[in-house]
């Protein structure tokens, strides 16, 4: 009896953290006004050095967004924009940025060809995978596995990404360290390739 007694009481726990971590979209758009000076008000940032947040993948922000706060990820920029924000204003953030639409780019039409044929096929002589097994064939992610949508991202930012997985500046992609490995197999000129296609994916 005391063994099924806790075991409600647990479930009953988890269960009102789970509910009370869950993201209100019309909340979150009265808290992201310091968001907007970079990302946009929106989510669309208008600097291609600041991510579009706009139509991400919920879950996907909300672990990028605790990330930084805790310190597993490391933004420069992002130094203690987070520090008056508790677990709910997070997920209330998360969720008005993954209900905005992201605004479409263009791609390089002299890198489209080479980002193509990494992203559809990766690169059978190095080992690389495609973006397509995660990221899917459009580019819009995979938000119940929490990974990010890519179409129409700024390649500037992409590929910064990109980079600093390759270079070990960026590991917050879990133990598995799959980025990192990924990344580890693009050359610049791949990284170059690819960031601008996924600009211009639709």
């Amino acid at each position: 009896m005391n063994k099924l007694l806790v075991s409600l009481v647990l479930t009953l726990g988890v269960a009102t953290s789970a509910h009370a971590l869950e993201g209100n979209a019309e909340a979150g758009q009265g808290k992201v006004a310091v968001c907007g000076a970079c990302h946009g008000a929106d989510g669309n940032s208008p600097a291609p050095y600041f991510p579009k947040l706009a139509g991400q993948g919920e879950q996907y922000l909300l672990k990028q967004i605790t990330d930084i706060k805790e310190g597993r990820r490391t933004v420069v920029e992002m130094t203690g924009m987070l520090d008056g924000l508790n677990e709910q204003d997070l997920a209330d953030i998360a969720a008005y940025f993954a209900s905005q639409s992201m605004t479409l780019g263009a791609a390089d039409p002299a890198l489209a060809e080479r980002g193509e044929a990494i992203f559809r096929g990766g690169n059978l002589d190095t080992g690389l995978p495609s973006c397509t097994g995660c990221h899917s064939p459009t580019g819009k992610g995979n938000p119940p596995a929490s990974y990010p949508r890519l179409a129409g991202q700024h390649a500037t930012y992409t590929a910064k990404q990109l980079t600093d997985f390759r270079e070990g500046n960026r590991t917050n992609d879990g133990d598995a360290a799959i980025m990192r490995t990924v990344a580890s197999r693009l050359s610049n000129k791949d990284i170059e390739a690819v960031s601008a296609y996924i600009q211009g994916l639709r």
